[in-house]
């Protein structure tokens, strides 16, 4: 696993991530915060899983609910840190839940033809989905979250709320560990990027 440092997005990448997020809300009703951090994960997961070409390249850490970029939830947290979101989204809290709402049109000059069908994919696929639910898919046994957690000696602590979040972060590669040829398009990908 790398350790970056905390994620800096690039102008591109920031391009993507709030476009794909103003996608995202504009398609999925009341979309909470929660939710949207799952729908990032799910994206990135689709996507190396499907031509070993990460959606977004985040890093997801080990968290209680669930594989989390923790700058994007940081942001999506306080309405005064939404610095680089800002110009995409804003949030809204009603009974203690944050939600997202689009700021401006979507725009897809970031995105290729693949990208757009994967977030149409996702967005149909998850659309009507709950958080909770969501959480569960990200939870389930043959998924990165549980077997990093499992794998850290975590998991029982995380599933019975004795620690809510941890720095470990989820190894996407292992996505694509048994396809040699999408294994290398994402080694290859991690080290130009």
């Amino acid at each position: 696993m790398n350790n970056r440092p905390y994620f800096q997005p690039t102008n591109e990448q920031l391009d993507k991530i709030g476009n794909a997020i103003v996608f995202l809300s504009k398609t999925i009703p009341n979309l909470s915060k929660t939710k949207i951090l799952k729908l990032l994960y799910v994206l990135d997961e689709f996507a190396i899983s499907r031509n070993g070409v990460p959606f977004f390249n985040l890093q997801y850490k080990v968290w209680k609910l669930g594989p989390v970029p923790e700058s994007i939830f940081i942001e999506l947290s306080d309405k005064f840190s939404l610095s680089w979101l800002a110009k995409y989204i804003g949030t809204s809290i009603d009974n203690d839940s944050t939600y997202i709402y689009p700021k401006a049109d979507f725009c897809d000059d970031e995105f290729s033809d693949n990208d757009i069908e994967l977030l149409e994919i996702v967005a149909d696929k998850f659309k009507y989905t709950t958080a909770k639910e969501l959480i569960d898919y990200t939870h389930r046994p043959t998924g990165l979250w549980h077997t990093t957690a499992k794998e850290s000696g975590l998991l029982e602590y995380l599933e019975n709320g004795t620690i809510n979040s941890t720095d470990i972060l989820i190894d996407m590669g292992l996505l694509v560990r048994h396809d040699e040829r999408k294994r290398s398009i994402y080694e290859h990908y991690i080290e130009e990027n």
